[in-house]
């Protein structure tokens, strides 16, 4: 038990206050990244929609966004092209996360801007391993 709380916190060290935006729209699959990863030590905000996407993004500063693709009111390759269109938000790695399984999905993805792309259902340690070392060179 010892031994578990200590690995608890020395995550907590790695990775003080560092923020993560989740734009999924499925209440469960947000629910679960956003408590996986305030477990995790990270401070989580989350959106159903991309309708408040950029004003959350202002006033939230992410230093990292798990996006999902299938949004219900905008197209989430759309909002990956217009991350890498303004300057200040190209330097946010965004992590894609979505039911689209083909190949041609995750290139697109990609060529967009993305650093990573997980299919769901996803492998939360991946995720979490994936996270990690995005912040990481980030902050070199």
């Amino acid at each position: 038990m010892t031994v578990h709380l200590l690995t608890k916190y020395q995550r907590f060290q790695l990775h003080p206050l560092k923020r993560i935006l989740i734009v999924e729209d499925n209440d469960i699959n947000r629910m679960l990244l956003s408590d996986y990863l305030s477990y995790s030590g990270y401070d989580v905000q989350s959106l159903s929609d991309g309708s408040i996407f950029f004003k959350t993004i202002e006033k939230f500063q992410p230093d990292l966004i798990l996006l999902d693709l299938k949004l219900p009111d905008i197209d989430g390759y759309y909002l990956l092209q217009q991350i890498q269109q303004q300057q200040d938000l190209s330097k946010i790695p965004v992590i894609v996360v979505s039911g689209f399984a083909f190949k041609i999905d995750q290139e697109r993805a990609i060529d967009l801007g993305a650093r990573s792309y997980f299919v769901k259902p996803i492998n939360l340690n991946a995720l979490l391993i994936k996270i990690s070392e995005e912040l990481a060179v980030n902050c070199i």
